[in-house]
């Protein structure tokens, strides 16, 4: 009679972790719409991460995780710095200007140079059905683009897309910064002391948010405080969690969903209503995620296992 070691698979739970990941990244640009009234990027940034930053220390205390290993200090900055400081504050900026799911689909063009960044820096495979379904989703993505109407002379919507497209340069760049540092840390390491380096980086706004917390209406700084628990706290340790399993590229294209759900969440909650062309774009997403993730037949058996790092790379040793 055989005995199970574990409650639960560990492909399920990488699934587990991509859809907790996935739907709380898509509420994040709704809270950071809802909340951006009231506050400014940068203050809006630094509320976020320290609210994070006191969960993810709490959890690190509970847990008896100490320092992570020298090694993992390298790609700790560099992710928290680039990805948790300077993605926020881009974001925060743009979705002043755009709606939240144009934002969404900008943002998401992120992992056509994540894969790529990652099959160069970190030696990853770029199966061709992983890049028919990048490309897919990158037009779908410009789909969007092309139907946000922008207000007045168009000067802060072309301003509002730039931004995000930052965002999505961060974004990339912070992740494939993280990957290596997984080899080192554990997955609530690397999530908290990045997220603490970001709030360090964010820490020349701490005036303004001082000066805005007394102003704002109790719903922008809820909201603000959501955006650090879920999104940040949460929703980054179940990312790197999965990141620590499965390739960089191969996670990446799964926010593809992102911007479809960001787009039915701003609408029922924001009353942001898409254009046609909008939705045309959203299914365009999630079609290219269909076929990013589509496995043959004969690899089922295999589960996550077949995208998963070989045996002794970096990710690996991880697990």
């Amino acid at each position: 009679m055989k005995t199970h070691s574990r409650a639960l698979p560990p492909g399920l739970l990488i699934v587990g972790a991509v859809c907790c990941t996935v739907f709380a990244w898509a509420s994040a640009f709704v809270s950071i719409r809802s909340a951006g009234a009231a506050y400014s990027p940068g203050a809006l940034a630094l509320g976020r991460l320290l609210a994070a930053s006191l969960v993810l220390v709490t959890i690190l205390l509970v847990r008896r995780q100490g320092l992570p290993p020298r090694g993992a200090w390298r790609g700790i900055l560099l992710s928290g710095f680039v990805w948790f400081g300077g993605y926020t504050v881009a974001l925060n900026w743009g979705e002043r200007l755009v709606d939240a799911g144009t934002a969404s689909l900008l943002v998401n063009t992120g992992p056509i140079l994540m894969a790529l960044l990652a099959a160069r820096l970190l030696g990853e495979a770029l199966p061709p059905r992983l890049l028919t379904g990048m490309a897919v989703s990158f037009v779908g993505a410009v789909v969007v683009g092309l139907s946000m109407s922008s207000g007045g002379d168009g000067s802060t919507s072309v301003l509002g897309v730039v931004l995000c497209l930052l965002a999505a340069v961060a974004y990339a760049t912070g992740v494939v910064a993280q990957k290596p540092a997984l080899a080192f840390g554990t997955p609530l390491q690397i999530t908290a002391y990045s997220c603490l380096a970001g709030t360090v980086a964010c820490l020349p706004f701490a005036g303004k948010l001082v000066a805005e917390v007394p102003q704002a209406p109790l719903s922008a700084t809820l909201n603000m405080v959501y955006l650090g628990v879920v999104p940040t706290a949460l929703a980054f340790t179940t990312w790197t969690y999965a990141l620590a399993r499965m390739p960089a590229g191969k996670l990446g294209a799964t926010t593809y969903a992102v911007p479809a759900i960001v787009v039915l969440l701003s609408w029922m909650l924001l009353g942001e209503v898409p254009a046609w062309l909008t939705l045309l774009g959203g299914l365009l997403c999630l079609a290219g995620v269909a076929v990013s993730r589509y496995r043959p037949r004969a690899q089922e058996g295999s589960g996550l296992r077949a995208d998963g790092p070989a045996p002794g790379t970096a990710a690996a040793r991880g697990r």
